[in-house]
């Protein structure tokens, strides 16, 4: 009913924001830790911030999240939280014994201005790490960035702290995925195996955020990079980065520390973005494309051609992450949809930059908006204004697809009202086919429930 009050002049904003279309970057900190062989994420805040980013992931995935907290309490909050986190760190490996512990910071322990550098030398200096355990971190602030940007700090670190380099060359490349779904990182596993290219993925949530029912409560499920696989990750030929926003950072220090070029890539979604793919790993692993994957471009490409008339000059909106949104609009335009508005929470210029290249002129009347007041609020005013055919993003957008009558494919972080779709990918070609079949079904229904007696026909 609210969402029935929103106005259709657009007033500028410069602090307030309504129904962010982002999170805090702890959550993506925590999600990029779970990626990590028995890795046991903390947060180094008060046990309301674990809480709730565990309750996000877990509302997401529909999975247990295992995370530990330092439990500020008052004078935590005043004279800072070192003798908390030094004895979060001896009970954590003497109760759960991970072999990594993934500590990122909160607004509170930030703004008090904790060193997590000098506070974990401190634990190391009175016995608190067992040897062959490692406690690493990184510093996401709430107050800025987003879950996108904590996702890549998290990523950095894991360079920071486990990549060598030695004199011998490993004859693989380095994969790092962006946030994305498990079963995305699976589908990126299974192309690069079918090119027979060795790989090291990280982080890698498949096996651990889609984890199979075995009957017994694994508190660190199978999946996960191995902290071997990361360490030979500094003697990898060649590395890349999907998705510049959550992937960049850790790229480049790879480079930095351990010499391996890069090359950053937009995440495979869609027909243009997944060729890109491909051939990126066809050059840096010198291997042929099999004509399997041939085939399923193919496939992908008679789906395209088959349901054309259903997408021809559909108008979409979507909101989500920057990685996910630039790919998502090339791969509408290739169909012949409009994606005229675009918004994300997340800041940062060159975010417009790269759908304008993407869209090339195909979309003159796109509005792309990014950052604070880039929210779901703005994204309903531009739709009461000048509707549009199909919403594209995470679950905040099911308000607006009721009160506007318009379909809406959940797509992002975080879905909360669905699931399974941390089990079927949207990457690669057999995801786009995935994500194709999700489009045409929401268009379809709305045919069929809203078709008159004369117009309802068993075949479309």
């Amino acid at each position: 009913m609210l969402l029935r009050h929103t106005p259709t002049e657009v007033a500028e904003r410069k602090a307030l924001t309504v129904n962010p279309a982002k999170t805090c970057q702890p959550i993506g900190a925590m999600y990029a830790a779970l990626g990590l062989s028995r890795c046991l994420p903390h947060s180094h805040g008060s046990q309301g911030c674990c809480a709730y980013h565990r309750s996000a992931l877990s509302r997401h995935y529909k999975e247990p999240v295992m995370a530990a907290t330092s439990s500020f309490t008052e004078g935590s909050s005043v004279f800072g939280g070192q003798s908390n986190l030094v004895a979060s760190i001896n009970t954590i490996f003497e109760v759960y014994n991970p072999d990594v512990i993934a500590c990122h910071s909160t607004c509170l322990s930030e703004t008090i201005g904790d060193d997590f550098k000098q506070i974990v030398d401190r634990a190391d200096k009175k016995g608190s790490i067992p040897e062959g355990k490692k406690v690493i971190y990184c510093n996401t602030p709430s107050y800025a960035g987003s879950h996108v940007t904590g996702f890549s700090s998290m990523v950095k670190a894991f360079v920071d702290f486990f990549s060598e380099s030695t004199a011998d060359k490993l004859n693989q490349l380095n994969i790092i995925p962006g946030w994305v779904e498990p079963a995305d990182m699976r589908e990126l596993k299974s192309i690069a195996a079918t090119l027979g290219v060795n790989i090291v993925m990280f982080p890698d949530t498949d096996g651990v955020m889609n984890a199979p029912q075995t009957g017994e409560h694994e508190f660190y499920p199978r999946g996960g990079v191995t902290q071997e696989a990361l360490v030979s990750s500094g003697d990898s030929i060649a590395t890349l980065a999907l998705g510049p926003t959550a992937s960049t950072a850790a790229a480049k220090a790879l480079d930095r520390k351990c010499d391996v070029p890069f090359e950053v890539l937009e995440l495979p979604i869609g027909l243009s973005a997944t060729d890109e793919f491909v051939n990126a790993l066809r050059k840096k692993g010198r291997v042929k494309v099999p004509q399997c994957i041939t085939d399923q471009r193919g496939e992908l490409l008679d789906v395209m051609t088959d349901m054309h008339q259903y997408f021809y000059g559909k108008r979409v909106a979507l909101w989500g992450d920057p990685d996910q949104l630039v790919p998502l609009a090339e791969f509408l335009t290739d169909l012949d949809m409009k994606p005229v508005y675009i918004v994300t929470g997340t800041p940062g210029k060159k975010f417009a930059k790269r759908l304008e290249d993407v869209l090339d002129g195909r979309v003159p009347e796109a509005k792309i908006a990014y950052g604070a007041q880039a929210d779901m609020f703005l994204m309903h005013q531009w739709i009461k204004n000048e509707p549009v055919d199909l919403l594209i993003g995470n679950t905040y957008g099911k308000y607006i697809a009721r009160d506007e009558n318009i379909p809406f494919v959940r797509h992002g972080f975080p879905i909360l009202d669905r699931t399974t779709h941390q089990r079927f990918p949207t990457l690669g070609y057999s995801g786009a086919i995935h994500l194709l079949d999700q489009i045409l079904n929401v268009f379809l229904d709305k045919k069929d429930r809203e078709s008159s007696e004369i117009d309802f026909e068993l075949v479309l």
